[in-house]
C-alpha cells in the first residue's frame, strides 16, 4: 500500500490491491501456507461479497462522511442492554473524529467477514486523501486489523459493524430519530390549528411510514446504495446528491439553532431574573442563556471521541417517555385543570403553522436508509418502522391533547413553559428538557462539520487548525441565528414546512419513481404523485406562513 498504510496500518487497501488480491488468488491471506481450506473459501467467499456490495461511483462526489458522521448520531450503542443487542460505536467514533471520516482510504478496515465496506475507495493520488489524518489528533496506536490477522474479541466488539442490529435495538434508533423535540411543540401545534387539525398529524404519520418503505425499494435497487444521499445519486446523478445532502446538513444546522432556542427559553423561565452588565453592555436572561449554552456546548463539538456523547444521547428516548409522563402526571394526578372551553376545533389562519409543526415530528428519513442496513435482519425494516411510528404518533397526540386541554389558548410554544413552576413533575420536565440537548448539539453538529471539513486542502500542514475553526465558526453561527430569530415554534414549523417535507415526502417518492421507471406499478405511481402534491401544498402554504408569522413577531419586538 502507499504512505498511509505506513502512518496506520489498519486502513483499508485500495480497490487496486484488491482485485490484485483477488486475481492472485488472495496471496495475502494464504501466502502464509498455513490456512486450511476452509480459510481460502472463506476468503474468497468474503471477495464475492466486496465485488457484490462495492456501489460502483456512489463514492466519487461529497460527501463521503455521511454514513459514519449519521450512524454516530443517531444510533443507540446499547451493548448492556441485551434486549437492544450492542452497537459498538467507540471505536467508531475514535476513527472518524480521529481522522474527520472523510475518506474511505482512511476508514478503519472491518474484515470482510464481518460487514461491508460503506463506501469503495475512489481512485485518486494518495497525497489527495491525507486531510482526513490532518484534521484531528491521531489516536493512540492500535492493533492492526489487517487482512492477514484476525482480529481480537475485543477489537471485534469495537470495530462498527453493519449488519448487526437486533430489531430492538433498530426500533429505539428509530423512536431517537423521531421522537425529539418536536414532542414539546405539539400542544402549541394543535393551539395553531385546532382539534381538526390534529388529523394532519395522523395523515403525516401515513405517508412518512409509506415514503420510509419506499427508502428500502430505492436501497434494494441496485448494490452498494446505503445512504440517502447514495440514492439521491442514483436517482439524479451527483447533482442529486449534493443537492439531498445540502438538504439534510442545513436540517441538522437548523435542529442545533433550535436547541440554543430551547435552551435560552427554559432555563430563562427557572431564572427569569438572572442578568449580567459589563461595561455599559447588558444580557437580559434569554440573551445570557442562550451564550451560556453556547460556550458549554462548544468544547464538546471539538471532541474526537463522542462516543460517550452518543451513549448518554442514547437516553433521548427516555428523555422524551419522563417528559410526557411529567406532563400527564400533572394534568391527571396534581389536577392543574382543563380549559376546554377556550379550545378551538379549526383554526384557518395559523393552520400552515400547524402543518409545518406536525411535519417536523417525522424529519427521521435521513437516518432511515442508515437503520436499515445495520439491521441484522433486513427484513423486519417494515414492522421496525410501524412499531416507532406507531409509537411516537400515540406519543404526539396524546401531549398534543393532553397539553391544549389544560393550557388551552394561552399554549407557548413549549409545553414546559406552561406547567407550574412549583410542581415536582414540572422541574423534572424542564430539567430534562435542558439536560438532553447538551448531549445531542455535538452529534448532530458534527456531520455539517465533518462535510465541510472534506473540503479543506488535504495537504495542508494545518488542517487541523482549520477544522477547529469550522466547528466553532458553526456554533458561533448557531448562536446569532437564534438570537436574530428566537422564537422556538416558528423557527420549527419553517424546519418542517420548508426542509421536512422535502426529506420526508416529496424526495422519496421522486427517487423511487426515478430509480425504479419501468417497474412502478400505477398504484404506486398515483400515490407518489399525490404525496409529493401534499408535500409541495403543505410545504408552500406552511414556508409562507411561518416566513410571514417571523416577519411580523420581529417587527413587534422591535430594534
Amino acid at each position: 500500500m502507499n504512505n498511509s498504510v505506513s502512518e496506520q496500518s489498519f486502513y483499508i487497501e485500495s480497490d487496486e490491491e484488491e482485485e490484485r488480491d483477488e486475481e492472485n488468488g488472495f496471496g495475502k491471506e494464504d501466502g502464509g501456507g498455513g490456512d486450511d481450506g476452509n480459510e481460502s473459501d472463506s476468503s474468497a467467499s468474503s471477495a464475492e461479497n466486496r465485488r457484490q456490495n462495492r456501489p460502483g461511483s456512489y463514492n466519487t462526489s461529497w460527501p463521503q462522511s455521511y454514513r459514519q458522521s449519521i450512524d454516530l448520531y443517531s444510533s443507540v450503542p446499547s451493548p448492556n442492554i441485551g434486549f437492544l443487542g450492542s452497537t459498538p460505536l467507540s471505536r467508531l467514533s475514535n476513527s472518524f473524529l480521529s481522522s474527520s471520516a472523510l475518506t474511505r482510504r482512511h476508514t478503519p478496515e472491518i474484515l470482510p467477514e464481518v460487514t461491508k465496506p460503506l463506501l469503495p475507495e475512489q481512485e485518486e493520488p494518495p497525497q489527495q486523501r491525507r486531510s482526513s489524518h490532518a484534521l484531528l489528533p491521531p489516536l493512540p496506536r492500535k492493533a492492526s486489523a489487517r487482512k492477514d490477522e484476525k482480529p481480537s474479541k475485543g477489537a471485534a466488539h469495537e470495530l462498527p459493524m453493519s449488519r448487526q442490529s437486533s430489531y430492538g435495538q433498530a426500533v429505539v434508533n428509530g423512536m431517537n430519530v423521531l421522537c425529539g423535540v418536536g414532542i414539546l411543540s405539539t400542544p402549541y401545534a394543535a393551539k395553531e390549528g385546532g382539534w381538526a387539525g390534529i388529523s394532519i398529524l395522523i395523515v403525516f404519520a401515513v405517508l412518512s411510514y409509506y415514503t420510509g418503505i419506499l427508502l428500502r425499494y430505492c436501497l434494494d435497487s441496485q448494490p452498494g446504495l446505503e445512504t440517502y444521499p447514495d440514492i439521491g445519486q442514483a436517482a439524479f446523478g451527483t447533482l442529486g446528491r449534493i443537492a439531498i445532502s445540502i438538504i439534510l446538513y442545513v436540517e441538522l444546522y437548523a435542529c442545533c439553532v433550535e436547541y440554543i432556542i430551547l435552551e435560552s427559553d427554559n432555563l430563562s423561565s427557572l431564572f427569569p431574573n438572572a442578568q449580567i452588565s459589563l461595561g455599559g453592555f447588558h444580557l437580559d436572561s434569554p440573551h445570557l442563556f442562550a451564550l451560556m449554552t453556547t460556550l458549554a456546548v462548544l468544547p464538546t463539538v471539538w471532541l474526537r471521541d463522542l462516543s460517550v456523547l452518543s451513549y448518554i444521547s442514547a437516553g433521548g428516548v427516555v428523555a422524551s417517555i419522563l417528559v410526557v409522563l411529567c406532563l400527564f402526571w400533572a394534568g391527571l394526578v396534581d389536577q392543574v385543570g382543563f380549559h376546554a372551553k377556550s379550545t378551538t376545533t379549526l383554526n384557518l389562519t395559523t393552520l400552515p403553522v400547524a402543518i409545518g409543526l406536525y411535519g417536523y415530528c417525522y424529519s427521521g428519513h435521513a437516518v432511515f436508509p442508515n437503520i436499515y442496513t445495520s439491521m441484522a435482519k433486513p427484513s423486519q425494516y417494515s414492522s421496525v418502522l410501524l412499531t416507532s411510528f406507531g409509537i411516537c404518533t400515540l406519543m404526539y397526540a396524546g401531549v398534543a391533547v393532553l397539553g391544549y386541554l389544560m393550557f388551552g389558548e394561552l399554549t407557548q410554544s413549549q409545553f414546559t413553559l406552561n406547567m407550574p413552576r412549583d410542581l415536582v413533575a414540572s422541574k423534572i420536565a424542564v430539567w430534562t428538557t435542558v439536560v438532553n440537548p447538551f448531549t445531542k448539539y455535538a452529534l448532530t453538529m458534527s456531520p455539517v462539520a465533518m462535510s465541510l471539513e472534506e473540503l479543506i486542502p488535504s495537504t495542508h500542514v494545518k488542517s487541523y487548525a482549520y477544522a477547529i475553526v469550522i466547528r466553532t465558526a458553526l456554533v458561533i453561527s448557531t448562536l446569532i441565528v437564534a438570537l436574530v430569530i428566537p422564537f422556538f415554534g416558528l423557527v420549527m414549523s419553517l424546519i418542517g414546512s420548508l426542509l421536512t417535507m422535502l426529506v420526508t415526502l416529496i424526495l422519496p417518492c421522486a427517487c423511487f419513481l426515478s430509480i425504479m421507471k419501468g417497474n412502478v406499478t400505477r398504484f404506486q405511481a398515483a400515490f407518489c404523485c399525490l404525496i409529493i402534491i401534499v408535500g409541495v401544498v403543505s410545504s408552500a402554504f406552511g414556508t409562507y406562513s411561518a416566513l410571514s408569522k417571523i416577519i411580523e413577531s420581529l417587527s413587534e419586538q422591535g430594534p
